[in-house]
């Protein structure tokens, strides 16, 4: 009798955590979402958001929160604009692939047919790229090599491009998945040889207006100028700060798009909808299906339930098996701005995230507990997560910086006299930067191609200084000077791993 009431016992735990498994987990959406997310932007401190989930073709969710600008009341809705930043390479990468499906150009022609001019250090590599290469970040450059000299800047985008022949590419051509929003701006630069009309109009007339994106901007400079704009935010030594707009219309086919968590919804319905709005199809399906198509492995991905698939890139979007669902998806980062676009096509879900600061991974954490909920998955609480190791990482930076501002505080002296730091400096790909003297027995470092913004140095001792970039987005940093026979020579810059990752050493010429 009482292994029989163990026997039974031991069934009912069984069923109860088979049930536990399988239970409808999407009322989390109904019933704590709210609760969920106001908690999370306070934690973040992300002064506002605009959420939006889809499933099977209808609004779930659409919703602002927060503000505008931190300090004022304006309120965040469907229709503020935020920057969507990388997000915008999906958009370029369908407009080409849309063209492809006319018959216009082929994702495999060369990109000299439409821009003669197009160069690479790897001269034969340069000759052999085709369009496809440069939509999947696979020409040999390295993670947002080159980005400290074309991203905002002012620098055209014939300028970006003429450049990009002065890049040492990171690894061999197509051996290597390397992040290069250059080459986006290449691509789309494709799109006025074709059609005889700019990417941004062309995206206009045939991507915004067919979906009714009525409010989504597709160059920067619009947005300073826009009525219903949130502002950007970054934190600056632990504070958080209204910040400028980023100027990126040279690399505006990478990440200059504007929009609304409105305007988003339609362009994510479509895409869900195998490219058709009613039944008018707007993006032809071959295109779609053109974008999804894996070209390379970005990396391993382990999943905080310690599952692992491999992450690949298509064109424009990320592609990573999750749980036996197909996800498609992207991030975009751009000064003071978060985002995140996520699709699940079997499933008809789709997930933006749209943030006012860039200094937080909500947009990252909220698709993964959403998407847990649909898959009936255990919660895992993503959030608290990521949160938990931005506030590690947070932590160990700012004891890294206070030690190097205590050297500062000692007033060590340079090795040399501090005019012997002054002078003009050039480096092959950025161009000229000039060093003064400044006061309080400082330098101050000006950069040929951001007019706009300038570097502190302050002395570490030895040849080396410590860092302040007047735009917060450059971050802080250490340059070690150069020097032969008591003379200075050169010096090696340094800025924010999220601009660029790779030092560029500039040659005193004068």
């Amino acid at each position: 009798m009482l292994k029989k009431l163990l026997l039974l016992l031991i069934l009912c735990v069984s069923l109860t955590c088979a049930n536990a498994q399988t239970t409808d987990r999407s009322h989390f959406i109904r019933d704590s979402l709210q609760l969920y997310i106001n908690k999370a932007l306070t934690n973040w401190r992300i002064p506002g958001a605009a959420i939006c989930i889809v499933k099977d073709n209808k609004i779930v969710l659409m919703k602002g929160y927060g503000v505008k600008e931190l300090g004022l009341n304006d309120q965040v809705d469907e229709n503020t604009l935020f920057m969507i930043g990388s997000n915008t390479k999906a958009f370029t990468a369908t407009a080409l692939a849309t063209l492809q499906a006319q018959g216009k150009l082929s994702l495999d022609d060369k990109i000299t047919k439409y821009i003669p001019t197009f160069r690479l250090d790897n001269r034969p590599a340069g000759e052999m790229t085709v369009i496809r290469d440069l939509l999947c970040h696979h020409i040999g450059f390295g993670t947002y090599q080159g980005d400290f000299t074309f991203y905002n800047t002012n620098l055209s985008r014939e300028d970006v491009i003429a450049k990009m022949a002065l890049v040492k590419a990171a690894y061999p051509f197509r051996t290597r998945w390397g992040y290069t929003n250059s080459a986006f701006l290449t691509a789309g630069q494709v799109i006025p040889v074709v059609t005889g009309m700019p990417w941004e109009l062309y995206l206009k007339n045939y991507i915004f207006a067919p979906l009714g994106m009525g409010n989504t901007l597709a160059l920067s400079k619009s947005m300073t100028t826009a009525l219903n704009r949130t502002v950007p935010h970054t934190l600056v030594d632990g504070r958080l700060k209204a910040i400028p707009y980023d100027q990126i219309d040279a690399l505006a086919p990478a990440g200059s798009i504007s929009s609304t968590v409105n305007d988003m919804s339609k362009w994510v319905l479509c895409l869900l909808n195998d490219g058709k709005v009613g039944a008018r199809q707007v993006i032809p399906l071959a295109a779609i299906k053109a974008t999804r198509e894996p070209q390379d492995i970005v990396k391993l991905v382990e999943h905080l339930d310690g599952t692992e698939d491999y992450q690949l890139y298509g064109l424009g979007w990320r592609l990573e098996d999750y749980h036996g669902h197909s996800i498609v998806m992207h991030n975009g980062s751009v000064g003071g701005y978060n985002s995140s676009v996520t699709l699940v096509p079997k499933e008809h879900l789709g997930i933006i995230v749209l943030t006012n600061t860039d200094e937080n991974e909500f947009d990252e954490a909220l698709k993964w507990d959403v998407m847990d909920a649909y898959f009936k998955l255990p919660f895992r609480d993503d959030n608290n997560a990521f949160l938990e190791k931005f506030k590690a990482n947070a932590a160990e930076d700012a004891a890294k910086d206070k030690k190097l501002r205590d050297s500062v505080a000692l007033l060590p002296k340079p090795t040399l006299p501090l005019a012997s730091y002054a002078g003009t400096y050039q480096n092959e790909l950025y161009g000229n930067a000039t060093i003064i003297t400044g006061e309080n027995n400082d330098l101050e470092m000006r950069f040929e191609h951001h007019p706009k913004m300038f570097a502190h140095l302050q002395p570490l001792g030895g040849n080396r200084f410590y860092v302040t970039f007047s735009d917060p987005e450059f971050g802080k940093a250490v340059f070690p000077f150069f020097v032969q026979g008591g003379a200075v020579t050169g010096v090696r810059v340094k800025v924010d791993e999220d601009v660029e990752r790779e030092p560029y050493d500039f040659k005193k010429v004068q």
